[in-house]
């Protein structure tokens, strides 16, 4: 059964050939998205049949490869057309295929009144063929095109409404800050290759553990390139600037490619890498701290946000953060744990917004709703599930299952007791955030923008069917792994531990953990309480801190994202800005503005004559014939 892997990607692929050589054709809406959702679905289905196979009838090493052909035969550089599929390739097919077959069904009715209905579906099943083609690959180059090619369709589907110059500006600076990373990947690339001679990514792996030692320099310049393509994916510092400009894109693209699938892209790459990381503990490091500052720089980030997607791309930033620190500190399991669940919980946070915003007709502004649990219960009680998910409400949601686990690894690690304080301070941040934006949506009272569209539609079955699953989903995902001070249940851990190391830890006993789930479970409660005190019972507090001096700075720089846009304009594209305007008029440039000065003298003094006279003409061809004929006789 594992034979008929390449059907996973190729489903999606073909469903975007037919959206797009069919976009001609004036397709209906419903065949439309019958081809769309139906290839994604069908694809998704195919995912679960080969994951009961492959836990059903494990194959050798736990392992499968097909290749199919090869790619590219140059002297001793043969990377093949190929698939790798373990339990860390499983579970990334998994979420990309299901949550985004979930996406697609509820796309299908939330974009139903837009135009280019078939060129969005086309995109988006782009996206899903090749995100597929990343996790799946069998060789770095394979994982490159696919890396590349959920870059297009990001810049592609952040522009959809491209009529909008806001829109098009915000797909370019998406394009371009993540081109950064990824040339640092591609150099990482050339130096795997010239000093271990392959690609292909199990082979390279060993061949790394057996030539490095641990603290090898040229593994830590390997590691490094590789750790800028993956912070430039994921959103993370000193490449994170791109993300919140991104939900400039329609709702469902946000929910699937930037933050339930693509931008968790660079945690996968580190994860299949990790040997690579492992020879390079000062690369480690970095990208523990990276989390670290990244989860923290965005929590408080997220706190000054009035677009409630702009909050949750902040939150995907933070929560992407945790998942680089669990890397960091070697806990590979429980950080693919979260990416998991947070797919679930982020997607289905996305979705509900995408429910406000279409009902109120395109307003993004939380200060501008309020009182919308009355008018929309259905995704008021979802998006609750989701957010208490997000702040990881102890537990009864999944979020408390992944966070616990990586908040208690990176305790019991040896780490920084700093590294493990920014996790905490995290959590409170999380919680205070995630319940700010759910008191200003959908308690109080119903602002203008609510009360001139009352009563609100309801969302159709296509929107609620993916709100109903995904909600379970964040309740109940996270009972794949219970720690040992409640039941003592990991059979997702053990699965990864088939392909990912253990985390490499100093078991602080059952009391300790308990005591840091405490900790941590008291500390959510606290921010909800802080959110629910601040912005029902007592708003005036905040409007009063605001108005002060230093709390207007504060809240002007938090809400800036910290001033890195304006950082790096200052110290990067004015720069080059100014250098390509000296440079232009440089002494190559005279020479060829020369060159095209001389031929285009030689074509004037040419195209005089062309007189349009047939006299003058055939005077010419008299005198060419006379001088070729004196030329032959007399030379």
């Amino acid at each position: 059964m594992l034979g008929y892997l390449w059907i996973v990607p190729a489903l999606p692929l073909l469903g975007f050939l037919a959206l797009t050589l069919l976009s001609g054709a004036d397709l209906s809406r419903r065949t439309t998205a019958l081809i769309g959702v139906g290839s994604v679905g069908l694809s998704a289905v195919m995912v679960l049949i080969l994951t009961a196979n492959f836990l059903l009838v494990p194959p050798p090493n736990h392992s499968y490869m097909q290749t199919y052909w090869v790619w590219i035969q140059a002297a001793n550089f043969s990377p093949k057309i190929a698939f790798h599929l373990d339990a860390l390739s499983l579970v990334m097919m998994l979420v990309v295929t299901f949550v985004g077959f979930l996406i697609h069904l509820y796309s299908a009715e939330f974009m139903i009144g837009e135009g280019d209905y078939g060129r969005f579906f086309s995109y988006m099943n782009l996206f899903v063929g090749m995100m597929l083609i990343l996790v799946l690959a069998d060789n770095l180059l394979l994982l490159y095109l696919g890396w590349e090619g959920v870059g297009l369709c990001s810049y592609l589907l952040i522009g959809f409404w491209y009529h909008d110059p806001a829109n098009g500006r915000a797909a370019r600076k998406a394009f371009i800050v993540t081109r950064v990373g990824d040339a640092a990947m591609a150099i990482g690339l050339f130096l795997l290759f010239d000093n271990l001679g392959t690609l292909q990514i199990q082979e390279l792996m060993g061949r790394a553990a057996q030539q490095w030692p641990v603290g090898s320099g040229i593994a830590i310049a390997a590691a490094v390139f590789l750790l800028g393509g993956a912070v430039g994916k994921s959103a993370q510092l000193p490449l994170q600037i791109w993300l919140p400009d991104a939900m400039a894109g329609p709702t469902p693209v946000s929910a699937l490619i930037h933050a339930a699938t693509m931008v968790t892209a660079g945690v996968y790459l580190i994860a299949r890498t990790h040997v690579l990381f492992s020879l390079a503990p000062v690369v480690m490091t970095i990208v523990a701290v990276i989390g670290a500052l990244t989860l923290l720089l965005a929590g408080f980030s997220a706190l000054t946000q009035w677009d409630i997607k702009r909050v949750l791309a902040y939150s995907t930033m933070s929560q992407i953060g945790y998942m680089f620190l669990a890397l960091g500190v070697g806990a590979w399991s429980a950080a693919i744990f979260h990416l998991m669940t947070h797919a679930f919980f982020k997607a289905l946070l996305f979705l509900g917004a995408g429910v406000v915003i279409s009902r109120l007709e395109h307003e993004h502004n939380m200060f501008k709703m309020g009182g919308l649990r009355k008018e929309l219960p259905f995704t008021f009680w979802t998006f609750l599930i989701g957010a208490c998910s997000l702040a990881a409400l102890p537990l009864v949601t999944a979020g408390f299952y992944s966070k616990d686990k990586i908040l208690y690894e990176v305790w019991s690690s040896g780490a920084s007791l700093w590294l493990w304080g920014a996790g905490y301070l995290g959590a409170l941040l999380t919680a205070l955030y995630t319940f700010r934006m759910v008191f200003l949506t959908f308690f109080g009272q119903a602002k203008e923008r609510v009360r001139e569209h009352s009563p609100l539609p309801s969302p159709g079955w296509r929107m609620k069917l993916p709100l109903l699953v995904l909600g379970f989903l964040s309740i109940f995902g996270g009972l794949v792994d219970i720690p040992d001070t409640l039941i003592n249940f990991s059979p997702f851990t053990d699965l990864l531990h088939e392909t990912l190391p253990p985390a490499r830890i100093t078991p602080a006993g059952i009391s300790m953990e308990s005591m840091l789930q405490i900790i941590t479970g008291v500390t959510v409660l606290i921010g909800i309480y802080i959110a629910y005190y601040v912005y029902i019972q007592r708003p005036v507090l905040i409007s009063n801190l605001t108005k002060t001096n230093l709390g207007a700075a504060i809240h002007r720089f938090w809400f800036s994202g910290w001033g890195f846009d304006r950082l790096d304009n200052e110290l990067i594209v004015q720069p080059f800005l100014f250098l390509a305007q000296r440079d232009k008029d440089d002494v190559i440039d005279r020479f060829y503005d020369g060159l095209a000065a001389v031929l285009t003298w030689f074509y004037r003094l040419l195209s005089g004559s062309q007189t349009g006279l047939i006299r003058w003409y055939a005077f010419g061809i008299v005198i060419g014939a006379l001088i070729t004929i004196t030329v032959v006789i007399f030379l």
